[in-house]
């Protein structure tokens, strides 16, 4: 099929729901849940939520283990000359050093292989949307084996507490570099050095509580003039900037441990007490953390005096249902899901397992507003790509998704500051919507969305890259497609069932048809890869309701 006239095409295809042809309930939404909780739909997972019922199939992923990154091999702070990339065949493990150890290459392979094809969906779900609230970026530290380290947190901790996620993150080395704590040591009146602010701020503006105080709808608390009350002060900031104090690198194997260690990223940060503030510190809500604990329990008490702030739960609340339902939820959706972080049920706070099922199990969640067109989201780049090729019995070994990623201003793990790739407070140009992923969403990156699609579904086999040892390339299989192809309208049918929830609307079911009968009906391949490419680049598939 020409890619001259798709823009024209695309444009006739924007969903008009009213009308849409209807599903089943409960295989609609299986559709719906997959898009939301995992990286999107398959044949045989929509069967199996169809199965067991939605919260059945919620259990049934948060019993399943963490897939675990490889362990990738520590590398020196530096690389040696004598790392560098041979290209001369035959290619080995060890023939491109450079690429493979000081940069995110092998393992932003592994994420895509994983999202693709790994059976813990719901983990990574829950994982790739913690990476981007609690934010480190390859720009500053490229060491493959540093970078797994941070990223398997959140696959460990993704159904466990709140609290023990931002603890390990806190002790990160990764981390320590990326905002400044690692080797941040007490004040020194003779050389007039304070401990750095930066992880201080970070940690309750963007990790825990935010600037401003929130009722538990995440709507800001006012005071009479109508202005929102801030969260903490400088004085504060401070107090938790004294605190971080005192933390380096883990020690590297055989080496003696010294008051500032050399770059390590194998392990947490060590505490030097030499090298701590053991004042009193002013925290927050007024709180003292007294003078003289030890430098674990005075860390342990200002991370508790963070967790225990009311902003806590609708802060990150919000956050995750905007990664995985809806960019713009509803004050009571997010005052229910508050609701389920204060509380799981047996007085336990921060439990993401239970946040995870308030959010997905939610009325809204489920279709409550699915018809308000104000509901949903875009399917950021990344999401976007691995539901395409889950969607259409896609294999592969993350090269050609890692590039594609990349090509739309989306490399996974490189975020290009703190605030991650785009602000979770976009708003859609024109509109009063929250659009968080439309922060990343233009011309250029939404041709190129058509293209990469493209490339994928004619190409049909993406060849292995001959620099990547091992490397398998990218397939998808559209035999159950191609088995119905000589019908257009089944085929259409087909596609609308599967990709999107029953709801493909009339017009943009018959363009498609349309579409496909210019293709022999003894084509069946084409006429497959015709209807694929059309869905897959439609508006209704890219904006996840």
């Amino acid at each position: 099929m020409s890619r001259t006239p798709v823009l024209a095409f695309l444009l006739a295809l924007v969903p008009t729901l009213a009308g849409a042809q209807g599903l089943g309930g409960a295989e609609s939404d299986a559709v719906r849940l997959l898009r939301q909780a995992s990286f999107g739909p398959t044949e045989a997972s929509i069967a199996r939520v169809v199965t067991l019922g939605a919260e059945a199939w919620i259990d049934e992923q948060l019993a399943m283990p963490a897939t675990a990154y490889p362990a990738y091999p520590y590398v020196s702070a530096n690389r040696p000359d004598t790392c560098v990339d041979n290209r001369t065949p035959p290619i080995t493990a060890s023939s491109f050093c450079a690429r493979d150890n000081y940069s995110l290459f092998q393992l932003q392979l592994r994420f895509f292989k994983d999202a693709v094809e790994g059976p813990d969906q719901l983990r990574q779900r829950v994982a790739f949307a913690l990476s981007q609230i609690l934010v480190t970026s390859g720009l500053d530290n490229n060491r493959n084996y540093a970078m797994r380290n941070y990223q398997q947190i959140f696959r460990d901790h993704a159904f466990g507490n709140y609290y023990d996620v931002l603890r390990a993150v806190t002790l990160s080395p990764v981390m320590g570099d990326y905002l400044d704590m690692v080797n941040n040591n007490k004040a020194n009146p003779a050389a007039g050095t304070e401990p750095n602010e930066n992880f201080a701020r970070e940690v309750l503006q963007l990790f825990s509580i935010g600037t401003d105080a929130l009722n538990a709808d995440g709507s800001p608390i006012r005071d009479a003039a109508g202005k929102p009350y801030p969260t903490y002060d400088q004085e504060e900031i401070e107090g938790f900037a004294h605190v971080f104090t005192g933390w380096t690198y883990p020690t590297i194997a055989g080496q003696r441990p010294r008051n500032n260690n050399p770059r390590n990223y194998d392990g947490p940060m060590r505490p030097v007490d030499a090298n701590h503030d053991f004042g009193a510190k002013v925290l927050l809500n007024g709180v003292i953390a007294p003078a003289g604990l030890p430098m674990e329990r005075d860390l342990d008490f200002a991370l508790g005096n963070i967790f225990a702030h009311a902003n806590v739960g609708p802060f990150i609340g919000k956050r995750l249902i905007q990664k995985l339902v809806t960019s713009d939820p509803s004050p009571g959706y997010v005052a229910r899901v508050t609701a389920a972080f204060d509380d799981n049920g047996t007085g336990v706070r921060g439990d993401l397992r239970a946040v995870v099922k308030a959010i997905l199990l939610d009325p809204e969640a489920r279709g409550a507003r699915s018809a308000d067109p104000s509901f949903g989201k875009l399917s950021e780049p990344i999401l976007y790509l691995a539901a395409t090729a889950r969607a259409l019995g896609g294999r592969t070994d993350g090269v050609y998704f890692r590039v594609a990623a990349s090509t739309l201003s989306q490399n996974v793990f490189y975020a290009p500051s703190v605030f991650n790739f785009y602000p979770p407070g976009y708003v859609i140009p024109g509109t009063t919507r929250l659009g968080p992923e439309f922060g990343i969403q233009n011309t250029s990156t939404a041709i190129n969305r058509t293209n990469i699609a493209y490339g994928l579904i004619f190409a049909n086999a993406i060849a292995p890259d001959p620099t990547v040892f091992g490397a398998t390339g990218t397939t998808i299989d559209l035999t159950a497609y191609r088995a119905v192809a000589a019908d257009a309208g089944a085929l259409a049918d087909r596609f609308g069932r599967y990709l999107l929830a029953g709801k493909m609307s009339p017009s943009m079911r018959s363009a498609i048809v349309s579409a496909v009968n210019a293709v022999p009906a003894t084509d069946t391949l084409n006429r497959a890869r015709t209807a694929a490419y059309l869905v897959v680049s439609s508006p209704q598939f890219q904006v996840e309701r």
